[in-house]
């Protein structure tokens, strides 16, 4: 199973001083030297962390391939158009959320002109949705030939249940009583499961992300039909207290054990 860096918040914290550094490239070398698969990053309309500029360097540079996230948007799509990322997520994207809040509207009325013209550009398109049958079908539909499952919700009932998440601020609408949460969870990852399985036998390459962490990365990675998982936040949460390199190393083995 290949892990995709999200380097995001490398640029996050770059933002809060509005400043040079951290710079975002940097991290690519030391995820090549422990064997990452590919390095993610989302171009938000509203840039609030990586800008262009981190995009067409880290294109340039990165010695592994590039997915650049992104919403249908059609500047977005002319600047991904001249780079040439290995791949293009199309997600949802709201201005006023935290982080990608569900998966994308596959029934958005530019989506298949977005779609057609990356894959003209020869770029590899993918989408990012939430779990189900008639998900999967309507991508294929569109198509697309790679898909990234939505783990959000499986992330956030995971946290809910197993750690002090529940007394954060971003307070979610989920029941307190643990068994409630439980049953949740197990409908969840079966969901999931479910999923990359009827995807794999349509053809789609399967892929999953959003929310996963050192905990829970385990009970995804156990899904035999995913092929790559998309981590970020958890990573560099980890890497502020034991660098970089060793915080990419025990997510490797968090997600190797699980196997």
């Amino acid at each position: 199973m290949r892990l995709g860096l999200n380097i995001d918040h490398i640029a996050t914290l770059r933002e809060a001083r509005k400043i040079h550094e951290p710079d975002p490239l940097e991290a690519i070398f030391i995820a090549k030297n422990v064997g990452v698969d590919l390095i993610t990053l989302h171009l938000r309309e509203d840039r609030r962390h990586i800008h262009e500029d981190d995009v067409f360097s880290i294109i340039k540079h990165a010695p592994m391939p590039v997915n650049v996230e992104c919403a249908i948007d059609a500047q977005i799509t002319q600047i991904l158009c001249a780079q040439r990322p290995f791949k293009v997520t199309l997600v949802p994207e709201k201005r006023a959320e935290i982080t990608t809040e569900g998966g994308l509207n596959l029934e958005h009325p530019q989506l298949p002109q977005t779609i057609q013209t990356y894959l003209d550009h020869g770029i590899e398109v993918a989408l990012f949705i939430d779990p189900g049958l008639e998900n999967l079908e309507r991508a294929r539909d569109l198509g697309v030939r790679v898909v990234e499952l939505h783990t959000g919700r499986f992330s956030n009932l995971y946290n809910t249940l197993y750690s002090n998440f529940k007394h954060h601020k971003n307070r979610l609408e989920l029941p307190q009583d643990r068994a409630t949460l439980k049953a949740m969870l197990d409908t969840s990852l079966q969901e999931l499961t479910q999923s990359a399985l009827a995807g794999a036998q349509m053809g789609l390459e399967m892929c999953a992300g959003h929310g996963l962490n050192y905990f829970s990365v385990g009970l995804i990675a156990r899904i035999q039909s995913l092929q790559e998982l998309n981590i970020g936040h958890a990573i560099m949460a980890r890497a502020i207290l034991v660098g970089l390199e060793r915080a990419l190393k025990d997510m490797q083995e968090a997600m190797k054990n699980a196997r």
